[in-house]
This record gives structure tokens, C-alpha cells and sequence, in this order.
């Protein structure tokens, strides 16, 4: 029997997360404009930037070392590639650990991160040129 079945984190902290991560992409990919439209700013937008992604990349790493120290503590891909029968306990760790990916928003991460990159060389070719 499970001691303490895992969970995952409530909604506002995987919202809160993604924002935070978010914020970050932009405020470093931003500041090669900022360095033109305002050199003043460049500084304490690279720390907003860096300090961000250190929560937000240490938030990432707790969950990921969550999901894993269940699979691996509970041996559950061995209980899969068995293909023997699982157990309520199994079953209920298995849901835990694919609600996680799930509920995870990081790929919206990803797929802003790469459209405010095209962007933000375009804005900085078009300053340059321009």
C-alpha cells in the first residue's frame, strides 16, 4: 500500500510556473532592443530574466525528479515491460505520473519561446537595417 499517494500541483502553481517561464523568454529575448530603445533597462531586465528562470527552472526540476523517483521507487516500468497485472497501488502511481505530463504546460513554453525568437530577430534585423 501506498504511504502517501503523490499529487500533482494545483492549477494557480503550473499557471503561475508557465508565466513565470514565460516572462523570462521574452525579457531575455528582448534585450537586444531594450539595449537600443533603452540602455538603462538592460540590467535590471537581464537580472528579472535570470533570477525567473532560476525558479522556474528549479520548479521543472522538482517535478521532474518527482515523476521519476516514482517510476523508478516503484518500479513501474518493469511492472510494465512484465506485462504481469498491476496493482490499485500501480495503477494509481501510472495515473499520477501521466496526469503530470498532461497538466504540464511546457510546451506552450516551447512554442512561445520559438515564436517571440523569430520575432525578436525580425524586430532586431528591421532596427538594424532600418
Amino acid at each position: 500500500m501506498i504511504d502517501k499517494l503523490p499529487h500533482t500541483m494545483p492549477g494557480a502553481v503550473i499557471y503561475g510556473a508557465m508565466v513565470l517561464g514565460l516572462l523570462a523568454a521574452v525579457s531575455f529575448r528582448v534585450l537586444i532592443i531594450v539595449e537600443v530603445v533603452s540602455p538603462a533597462l538592460v540590467r535590471p531586465l537581464w537580472y528579472f530574466a535570470v533570477l525567473a528562470y532560476i525558479v522556474f527552472f528549479a520548479y521543472r526540476y522538482f517535478v521532474t525528479e518527482k515523476r521519476k523517483r516514482v517510476i523508478i521507487g516503484n518500479r513501474l516500468l518493469e511492472k510494465l515491460k512484465a506485462e504481469g497485472e498491476l496493482t490499485r497501488d500501480d495503477r494509481l502511481l501510472l495515473n499520477y505520473v501521466l496526469s503530470s505530463v498532461v497538466k504540464s504546460k511546457e510546451h506552450i513554453n516551447y512554442v512561445f519561446i520559438v515564436a517571440v525568437s523569430i520575432i525578436v530577430v525580425a524586430v532586431d534585423i528591421w532596427l538594424t537595417l532600418f
